[in-house]
């Protein structure tokens, strides 16, 4: 149960009714109160409370002072004797319901085989929805313990069945071909990572598992031969249509973490199903690599040869001034000597250089750069490049579900059809598509004339403007692959049943089924926003309107605050007490205080270590992963942990469920823990914004940041104002941080609930303004070019309206277009909150290369109102201003954080597989969780002594973190005792019962 209630919550919830307190009338005092207690948590959550613990103290002080009762006699109820077995009975007869019996537990378990482990294996997802089950059921649901095994003997029970009917459905072929499989690898058990580039024209167990390597034709051909490894088990198509994919993942971590004799030992039902679950799941990873690969190798080819063009014209090239004038000379001397020299009448009124300099001008900037950046494309393309496509051709299969890109799959056709040609030109009797594929202004570059002077096609030039095309429609998911996950059928991203839940959908998002409704919301809230701030500019002295350009909006910069003097004291006095505090031990005491490392259970199917073992060996792992430091480098240090025993926790215990999981428990934790008297009340809003890392760049995911310079990539991190980061991704430096802002907001899974979310300039477009309204919270971002920025009418007609604003105001929205497509958003926007597709697959739906998709255009009107009316606050309110910098200033010190903890191997990602990065992102976040929870701990523990808490004023609250390190020490040795605990009193802790 969470541990904050607001006030209303508490009184819709926990607020006793007539009849319920006709029930508490033959009780008094603690009896009273536990009896309440226990009714009211019945009510809510369907079970008995376990512990006294389990109820909030806020809680309890509502419900006592209801019944004039002081809220200390909780502490005081008896939780073991026979009066609240008593009150238990009395509950379950007042609500209906019954103890479970043997008979139920059997019907539970039959029900989760039959309804629900095919799509859900998360026991802590699993355990709340068998008490939801038996809340429906009107019966009282066993102990936690109780239903555990429960859940345990249910997933082993749909196992069974599992593999025994993945069995049956695999052919004697594919059973074979798993078998040479898992025989043939070449590293024998060994897990180090392999090289794809070593094998390109076969593959074996140990491949399938490596990532692909940097871009290029040696990668290219890796993943292919992977791809036609995986073809060659022929799986059938319909092998896993009933599975999630959530729980084939299970299945996937389970292989990648064994060796391939231990994989051999199983029988033949577990080994043919995780075989073929592995093998699922590697042929949709390995083919969106394959088209991420294809995507920036066509990308790169033109980038290139616009960057050698570019170079060679900057060496000669001098951009001529005046160019005007220098025509009027030269008609007026021509006109004045017709029948003069050049060299004798020109020349001297204009030099000869400058006409060279002209010249070469026009040559850099006509249609002379277009062809000559062609040609070194062209060059590339048809002496490196060319080989590719035949092969992906041959793996890959693209399709579209509009028919205005039909023309890209019918050249894709063709291609393939004269893959094996040496002709240069198609035949004449062929239809070769050219709508959509050939640019207007490559068109007189591509055709050629023959010897009879007819136009004809050049076939390498043809395939160069074919494959640009289709990156076009694949990166807006126009045209998607057979096969493939990040670039499927784009259908499969929106709920299926979305017309026949389509109430309950609008409902979950609280919107309108009425699309009146909302629009006319919408423009009420439009020219309300509107109105004020018309009203408000000419009062506002740090807000102009400028009459500069088209409309100039000038902000004045906020003036600094009072500056807190007292923090460094306070931080001082910290480092006195805890000084040279191990960053170890931090990690290792928030643990035996959370208990965080429960959450890291084995992908395996038992397992085999003791806790305290595996405890300690979890610790060691998180640290070298976090600090970056390495597994080795803490094996050296960890007499009784060897560098095999790490490898072996890392590999059967953590992964990046795990890890979050984690550090959902470490934040929560914190916002348990927090005494608001010093932190405030629980807070609704939280910054985003992205840092880089550099990073080994053989792979995917690392990439050159144009802004930052150098091979990295992106940690976007989601932080609310006083430090504590909810969530962390990975990403690439070019993939849009809308999407990653998006995804954050809604998979934190924290206790926290976010209604507004502060971002910079490239966290926010149009389009996220729209979604975030569908989601349901705020987008607040500090906008670079706040100058440039405009307004939208909330209607047509009737221009003169804001007098005040004409400079800035532009068009009306076009309502119309939000009318039509309302049903499509709403879709686009619960397949976001329902997790069916990433928010990056979804986006890049949405983007200035989509421009004609209509529910693109819907979005982008509903964005800019939604947009509007937040200038419109932004301008006029500088408190509104003070807290989105406020906020963004608190992520830029957890950003600064970072180094000091993820400080080696210079803080550079080292290493080139994907699951490994995410490993190291995610640790360094659950070991800076650890130090906010601890300093979090020690300031809580000062501040309660009255002498210190009595010198903090307003201007050190606002300033006071939990996100310091002076008093902590990184380095040194890495020892680790469980025994020793940091001295920091329990007494400090309790702020609830």
């Amino acid at each position: 149960m969470k541990r904050h209630w607001e006030v209303d919550e508490l009184i819709e919830h926990w607020t006793l009714l007539p009849d319920e307190e006709a029930l508490l009338e033959n009780k008094i005092g603690a009896n009273q109160l536990g009896f309440a207690v226990l009714l009211k948590f019945f009510q809510l959550e369907g079970r008995f409370p376990t512990e006294k613990s389990d109820v909030p103290k806020p809680v309890i002080v509502y419900l006592a002072k209801q019944l004039s009762i002081p809220w200390e006699e909780y502490h005081t109820y008896d939780w073991q004797g026979r009066s609240i077995k008593y009150h238990r009975a009395q509950i379950r007869s007042f609500l209906g319901f019954r103890e479970a019996t043997a008979s139920d537990e059997t019907e539970m378990i039959n029900w989760l085989v039959e309804q629900v482990l095919a799509h859900e294996q998360n026991i802590e997802h699993l355990l709340a929805l068998v008490f939801q089950q038996f809340r429906s059921l009107h019966i009282e649901p066993t102990t936690n313990q109780q239903t555990l095994r429960l859940i345990r003997s249910a997933i082993r029970k749909y196992e069974t069945n599992f593999f025994s009917n993945t069995l049956q459905k695999l052919s004697h072929l594919t059973k074979t071909q798993i078998d040479a499989l898992l025989s043939q690898t070449t590293t024998t058990d060994s897990e180090e990572n392999i090289n794809p580039q070593d094998a390109q024209e076969s593959c074996d167990f140990s491949d399938l598992k490596a990532d692909p390597g940097r871009v290029g034709l040696e990668s290219i051909f890796t993943e292919v031969a992977k791809l036609q490894c995986l073809q060659k088990l022929e799986l059938p198509l319909n092998l896993f249509s009933s599975v999630s994919p959530k729980v084939l993942e299970i299945y996937k971590l389970r292989v990648a973490a064994e060796l391939p004799s231990q994989l051999r030992a199983h029988p033949e039902a577990i080994r043919y199903t995780l075989m073929s679950a592995f093998c699922y799941k590697r042929s949709q990873e390995i083919t969106d690599s394959l088209i991420e690969l294809l995507l920036q190798i066509v990308h790169r080819l033109s980038a290139r040869a616009e960057t050698k063009i570019e170079k060679e014209l900057l060496q000669d090239f001098k951009r001529v001034s005046g160019k005007t004038g220098l025509l009027y000379q030269l008609a007026e001397v021509s006109l004045a000597n017709p029948d003069g020299i050049v060299k004798d009448v020109v020349y001297p009124v204009v030099g000869q250089q400058t006409l060279i300099d002209l010249v070469k001008e026009f040559k850099s900037t006509g249609n002379a750069y277009r062809q000559k950046v062609y040609k070194v494309m062209r060059s590339s393309y048809s002496s490196y490049y060319r080989r590719m496509v035949p092969k992906i051709l041959d793996v890959l299969e693209f399709r579209s579900n509009n028919d205005v890109h039909r023309p890209v799959i019918q050249a894709l056709e063709l291609i393939q059809k004269y893959a094996d040609s040496n002709q240069r030109y198609y035949d004449v009797s062929e239809e070769v598509p050219l709508d959509g594929i050939l640019r207007n202004s490559w068109r007189e570059i591509i055709l050629e004339k023959d010897v009879h002077g007819h136009e004809r096609i050049n076939r390498i030039n043809y395939e160069i403007s074919v494959l640009q095309a289709l990156r076009e429609q694949l990166r807006c998911k126009e045209i998607w692959v057979v096969g493939a996950n990040r670039y499927r059928n784009p259908e499969e991203d929106l709920p299926a049943d979305f017309d026949s839940l389509r109430e309950s959908y609008y409902q979950a998002l609280n919107k309108p089924t009425d699309v009146d409704v909302f629009i006319n919301s919408l423009q009420q809230a439009m020219h309300e926003a509107l109105s004020s701030l018309d009203k408000n500019i000419p009062h506002n002295s740090k807000v102009k309107i400028l009459q500069k350009g088209k409309g100039w909006i000038s902000v004045s910069p906020l003036e600094a605050q009072t500056e807190s003097t007292f923090i460094s004291r306070l931080k001082g006095e910290i480092g006195l007490r805890w000084s040279t505090t191990s960053l170890l031990d931090i990690l290792k005491e928030a643990d035996l205080r959370i208990g965080f490392t429960e959450h890291f259970k084995t992908v395996a199917s038992r397992e085999t270590l003791d806790r305290t073992t595996l405890q300690k060996r979890l610790l060691l792992c998180l640290y070298g992963l976090g600090t970056n430091t390495g597994l080795k480098r803490l094996s050296a240090a960890a007499p009784d942990s060897n560098y095999q025993d790490l490898r072996y926790v890392q590999r059967r215990f953590i992964n990046k469920n795990h890890l979050r999981k984690a550090i959902t428990e470490i934040v929560n934790a914190i916002f348990h823990v927090r005494l608001p008297q010093i932190w405030g009340e629980a807070t609704t809003t939280c910054a985003s914004d992205s840092k880089k890392f550099g990073a080994w760049d053989q792979n995917l995911m690392t990439e050159w940041h144009i802004r930052y310079g150098g091979r990295g990539v992106m940690i976007y991190w989601h932080v609310e104002r006083k430090s504590t980061c909810i969530y962390s991704q990975l990403k690439t430096c070019s993939s849009s941080e809308v999407a990653a802002m998006i995804e954050g907001v809604l998979r934190h899974c924290t206790n926290m609930k976010v209604e507004k979310n502060f971002v910079d300039s490239h966290g926010q477009s149009e389009v996220a303004f729209a979604f975030c309204h569908l989601l349901g919270f705020e987008l607040l971002p500090r906008l670079k070019r706040i100058h440039s920025q405009k307004l939208y009418r909330p209607e047509a007609g009737n221009t003169s309206a804001y007098p005040n604003l004409q400079l800035i105001l532009t068009r009306p929205i076009k309502w119309d277009l939000i009318r039509q497509q309302y049903d499509q958003m709403v879709k686009y926007t619960t397949a976001l909150r329902l997790g069916i597709a990433e928010p990056e697959a979804i986006l890049k739906r949405f983007t200035r290369a989509n421009l004609q998709h209509p529910t693109y255009q819907a979005l982008c009107e509903l964005g800019k109102a939604v947009k509007t009316i937040f200038l419109c606050q932004y301008l006029q309110s500088e408190a509104l201003r003070r807290e989105i910098n406020e906020g963004l200033n608190v992520i830029e010190n957890w950003n600064s954080a970072n180094s000091f903890i993820f400080y080696g191997k210079g803080g550079e990602i080292a290493t080139n597989r994907l699951e490994e990065q995410e490993l190291s992102v995610l640790s360094l976040h659950l070991l800076q969780i650890c130090l906010v929870y601890i300093n979090t701990l020690m300031i809580q523990q000062v501040l309660k002594e009255p002498a210190w808490m009595s010198k903090m004023k307003t201007e050190d609250f606002r300033a006071l973190t939990p996100l310091f390190y002076s008093h902590v020490n990184p380095y040194g040795t890495f020892r680790l005792n469980l025994e020793e605990r940091l001295r920091i009193e329990h007494e400090s802790l309790e702020v609830s019962v």
